[in-house]
Order: structure tokens, then sequence, then C-alpha cells
């Protein structure tokens, strides 16, 4: 392994964040400490050959509130600096922290948006995650019956996030670590 897992998030609320610490204590010394997205340089995000990175998905509904299931603006803005980087080599595994019961036609969008993004630029993306045991009605992070990235409801089904990051990772950290 030529360096440590970059673990990036955008976190308002606390949610994404605490799960970018959780999988770094899980991962233990095989995971760099985690970046909020608005300490990240592009120069640092692109040190690493395995990347995870985690997002909420934005967006209040209301008539002239944001648009609904959108990309938090700090990971508008880095994928912007992105653009047009060469990530041909990179490997990236996509979490999200969602309200399937209050935003259940925009559940975990954001994955899509930053895959989209590291697709554009040559990455491999890992770490596709079930859709069972999830309530909502629709979510562009869903890609032939998967969610694209692992998807987590912090707010309506706190008590099954530890199983599933546990078992997301134990699914990615060989991708991760050739």
């Amino acid at each position: 392994m030529a360096n440590k897992i970059g673990i990036f998030f955008s976190s308002e609320t606390g949610r994404t964040g605490l799960v970018a610490q959780y999988m770094a204590k899980s991962l233990g010394g095989v995971a760099a400490s985690p970046v909020n997205i608005v300490d990240a340089t592009p120069a640092a995000f692109l040190a690493h050959d395995a990347l995870i990175l985690g997002s909420p998905t934005h967006g209040s509904g209301l008539p002239h509130g944001p648009a609904l299931g959108v990309c938090p603006a700090p990971w508008q803005t880095f994928l912007a600096q992105l653009s047009g980087a060469d990530l041909s080599g990179k490997v990236a595994a996509i979490y999200g922290v969602g309200d399937q019961k209050h935003y259940p036609g925009a559940f975990v969008n954001a994955i899509a948006v930053i895959q989209g993004a590291l697709l554009a630029g040559g990455a491999r993306v890992v770490g596709r995650w079930p859709t069972a045991g999830y309530d909502f009605t629709a979510s562009k992070a869903v890609d032939r019956g998967q969610f694209v990235g692992l998807a987590l409801d912090q707010v309506n089904q706190p008590g099954l996030t530890g199983q599933r990051v546990e078992s997301w990772l134990a699914q990615i950290r060989g991708e991760l670590l050739r």
C-alpha cells in the first residue's frame, strides 16, 4: 500500500463526520484522519490512491429553498476544483447520509453526484450497497437495483448504522488496499 486511505466528508449536522470518524477508527492504521472537504485541498485529496468519501444530501424541498436532493455546496465547490483532474488509478467508495422518511424522493442523491465526478476523472468506484431494508421512493444513487455507495439514515435507522458500516468496510477493504 503506497499510502493510507483518505477519508473526506461534508457535514453540517455532524452526522456524516461522526460516520467518517467511526470508519477511520474501524479501519485503524490503514486510514488517514478524516478531513472535512471544506478544509481539503485538491493536492491533499489527490495524494491518496484510495478514498472513502461521505456526504449528506441537502435540500429543503420548499418552493423558495434549495433544490431537493442536491449535493452540499462544499462538495460542489470541491468537485469543480477537481474537474479535469486525472483520477485514473484511484479507487473510491462513497457513503451518503440521508433521511428516507422526510425526503423519500431524493434519498442519498449526493452519492450519485460524487460518483459521476469520480468516474468522469477516470476513478474506479467500489462499494455498491443493497436497497433492501430502506423505505424510499426514489434515489439518483440507485443503479441496477443497488445504491452506488453505502446509504445511511441516522435519523430513522441509527441503530443499523454500525452494522451497515462494518459490513460495507469488510466489503470494500480489499478493493481499497490493492
